[in-house]
């Protein structure tokens, strides 16, 4: 196999290592952040264990999955697993805040035209607080990308096999190889996201530009 046969082959791994803890980390978040919002008392404690997730290292948590779960040690899943809690971890404290910064005037005009919380919260404060969403998710998804390499010391395929092959054999252009790989990885999740963001809620780049046409020029 050539070298850049492997390269690909590993560039395939790592995105598919990545790709599903992000979109399960958002899909989880948002129901646990709505009640959390929705329920201050029930809420705060998870907010509190999410923050208690995020803080355990990647490499133990990855060792204990599979006692938890009763997987192999090399199985994938274990993995996508422990980057799912992770992201879980950051965006339920960021959709939280989101949902939270829906001004009351909004919620009330939707009251107020008949409205039930369920068509609310998807039509407005869902929108709403879409934009910051957008933004916790671009950190979730640098974060993946770039963790997905510790499974290599576990012996799950990634690009983190440059990094340590590289180190172990003095090899430092197959380190680098392994760094712009995944950099490059990582902003293409990134330039998806915003281009996704864009076509998903169009009105927030023309706010932003009244917004910026109303600001003070400064002149020196």
């Amino acid at each position: 196999m050539s070298n850049i046969d492997l390269i690909w082959q590993l560039c395939l791994a790592h995105v598919a290592l990545s790709v599903p803890p992000v979109v399960l980390g958002l899909l989880v978040s948002v129901p646990v952040s709505w009640f959390t919002v929705r329920n201050r008392a029930a809420g705060g404690p998870l907010l509190i264990i999410a923050g208690l997730i995020y803080t355990v290292p990647a490499l133990p948590l990855l060792i204990a999955i599979p006692a938890l779960l009763s997987t192999r040690l090399l199985d994938p899943a274990n993995v996508v697993v422990a980057l799912t809690l992770y992201a879980v971890a950051l965006l339920t404290r960021s959709t939280s805040d989101a949902l939270l910064s829906v001004g009351s005037d909004a919620k009330e005009a939707a009251d107020a035209v008949g409205y039930s919380p369920w068509r609310r919260f998807w039509q407005v404060e869902l929108p709403m607080a879409g934009p910051v969403i957008l933004s916790g998710l671009r950190v979730v998804s640098v974060s993946t990308v770039s963790l997905v390499s510790l499974g290599s010391i576990i012996g799950v395929s990634s690009l983190g096999y440059l990094f340590l092959n590289g180190l172990q054999r003095n090899i430092t252009a197959e380190v680098w190889t392994g760094i712009v790989m995944s950099v490059g990885i990582a902003v293409v999740f990134d330039a998806l996201l915003v281009l996704t963001g864009r076509m998903l809620m169009p009105w927030v780049e023309p706010a932003r530009r009244r917004v910026s046409s109303f600001a003070p020029e400064v002149r020196l």
